[in-house]
This record gives structure tokens, C-alpha cells and sequence, in this order.
């Protein structure tokens, strides 16, 4: 090939992979647009942090944007020793744990079955289950139901009546059957039973999808505060966002200040502000520290489970 070839040959190339101008002004908007939105979203956080970071006089005084002012981590130790913050935190610990696996565990057994056509009557269950998507039976009779199952003011009402999320065993139902069909032929040759395929073989490959469920059920049973709002009337029984929420409507500095044994020096330099921004920081965490790890099977789940119809 000649120098005249191979520079003719370089300026096709380069025009085949030429962008347009509309490709490049729609590319620079995105970068804008998504560039703005987090920081939409990232600046409330950082306001937040900076608030719990400073002392009560920049608080009060309004100085504090992004940045602390007069450093000081007083706050979080006058969380951390709040009895009242600790209970509510190991309440929503333990519905989030038990929630999550108790409805991962149920709404696979219900998506297992229903992927499968052989199963007499899949299609009406199927929209039994959907219909319920659409319609439910309201707030009054569900409180008379949790009532008659003496459930009221007990902590297995923050989590049973949520044990199956329609929309998760869908996502789950549709993985499985995007999986081969010879693989629970083969083991059904080898005399596997309909739970030992589906222990040792579909769970097993089905982790990625398994593990974006769950962040959805965690997530879900973490934030919820409104079922606790409801049934709940104990002090010792409310989890933490029922907390925070009584945390924000109280403007009382008693209740602010209840159930801390920190000293009064420390105390001192402690704002109702700060309080509340350390005590919403420190319920964000546990869901941020467990992110991360799941974030691999995250995409690779919802679009596996979710393509096929």
C-alpha cells in the first residue's frame, strides 16, 4: 500500500467515526444535565454533614452551607449516646434483617412455581397476584385484620403484611425463566426433587437477581415509617424513621434532648439542628455501607429479570 493509499484509507476512517453536531451538543447537554443533577442531590447531604460538623452558634446563625464552621464532633457523640436513637436503630436493624430475608424467601417460593407453564392455573394466579398490584383493601380494613391476628403494637406488623412484593416476584419469576429449561431436566433425571432444583441449581445462579431484591426489601423495610406510624404504639418498639419524624415535628429541646447521659459541658455547643442533621446522617449510613456491595448485581438483575415478558 502506498502513502497516497494509506492517507486516503486514515481519511475515510476518520469520517467514519466523525461525530455531528447534534451528537455533540446532545452529548455536552447530558454531561451538563447529569452533572447538575448530582449536585441537586449530593448538596443537601454535604449541608447536612457540614450542619452536624459545626458548632451551635454557626448553626443558629446560618453561616454553615457546605463546609463546617468551628469544627466539632460533639453531635455524634451526643447521638451515639442518645438511649432513644440506639432503641429506635436496633429496632429498624432487626425489621430490616428479618424483613428482608423472610421476604426474599417467600417471594421466591412464589416466583418458582408460577415461572413454570406446567403449573395448572398459572395464568389466574398470576393475575390474582397483579390485581392486587392495582387494588387493595384499604387502611381501615387492613388495621381490623392486623387487629383480629393480635399483631397491634408488635414488631412482626412492620414486616409480615409486606412478606410479597407483586412487583419483585415478577422480576424474579421472569429470571427464572429466562434459564435454561435442560438444566431441571437433567437434574430431574437424576432424580432431583422440585426444591432441591430449585436450592441447588436456580438459587445458586440466580444471585444476581436475588441480591437487587433484596437491596429493594431492605431498602423499603428500612425507610418505612408509616406501618410503624399505624400499628405502633410503644416507645421501645418504634424504629428509627418514626424517630426522625417525631425528631422533626417535636420543636420541643426536651424531647431533642431525652434520653442523652452526656454531660452538660458537651452539651453546651450541641444545636436542635445539628442533632437532627447527625441523627439523619447516621440513618443513612447503614443503607450506603451495603450498597457497594451489591451494586455489581444491581444492573446486571433488574435488566435480566425485567427484559423478558
Amino acid at each position: 500500500m502506498s502513502a497516497e493509499q494509506a492517507l486516503n484509507t486514515g481519511k475515510v476512517k476518520s469520517r467514519g467515526i466523525k461525530t455531528s453536531v447534534g451528537e455533540k451538543v446532545f452529548t455536552v447537554f447530558n454531561h451538563v444535565f447529569f452533572i447538575l443533577l448530582g449536585i441537586t442531590t449530593i448538596f443537601p447531604f454535604l449541608n447536612l454533614i457540614a450542619k452536624s460538623l459545626s458548632s451551635e452558634a454557626a448553626v443558629i446563625s446560618g453561616s454553615v452551607s457546605l463546609w463546617p464552621v468551628d469544627f466539632q464532633t460533639g453531635t455524634y457523640k451526643y447521638v451515639v449516646q442518645n438511649s432513644m436513637f440506639l432503641n429506635a436503630f436496633k429496632v429498624s436493624l432487626t425489621i430490616t434483617i428479618c424483613g428482608t430475608l423472610l421476604a426474599l424467601f417467600m417471594t421466591t417460593l412464589a416466583a418458582y412455581p408460577l415461572s413454570k407453564p406446567r403449573l395448572r392455573g398459572r395464568k389466574w394466579f398470576i393475575l390474582m397476584y397483579i390485581f392486587t398490584m392495582l387494588f387493595s383493601g384499604g387502611l381501615i380494613p387492613t388495621y381490623l385484620l392486623m387487629q383480629q391476628l393480635h399483631l397491634i403494637d408488635k414488631l412482626p406488623v412492620l414486616f409480615l403484611p409486606a412478606m410479597v412484593n407483586v412487583y419483585n416476584m415478577l422480576i424474579i419469576k421472569n429470571f427464572f425463566e429466562s434459564l435454561p429449561d435442560s438444566l431441571e431436566e437433567s437434574a430431574k433425571l437424576d432424580g432431583a426433587s422440585n426444591l432441591t432444583i430449585l436450592w441447588r441449581i436456580m438459587l445458586p445462579l440466580s444471585m444476581p437477581v436475588l441480591a437487587t431484591i433484596a437491596l429493594f426489601f431492605a431498602v423499603q423495610f428500612w425507610n418505612d415509617y408509616f406501618a410503624s406510624l399505624i400499628y405502633i404504639n410503644s416507645a421501645h418498639l418504634k424504629p428509627l424513621q418514626l424517630y426522625l419524624k417525631e425528631l422533626f415535628v417535636s420543636s420541643s429541646d426536651t424531647f431533642l434532648r431525652a434520653g442523652t447521659e452526656i454531660n452538660v459541658d458537651a452539651a453546651m455547643n450541641v444545636s436542635p439542628q445539628a442533632i437532627q442533621a447527625a441523627s439523619i446522617i447516621l440513618a443513612t449510613l447503614p443503607i450506603l455501607l451495603v450498597y457497594p456491595f451489591l451494586q455489581k448485581y444491581f444492573v446486571k438483575g433488574v435488566l435480566v429479570g425485567s427484559v423478558k415478558g
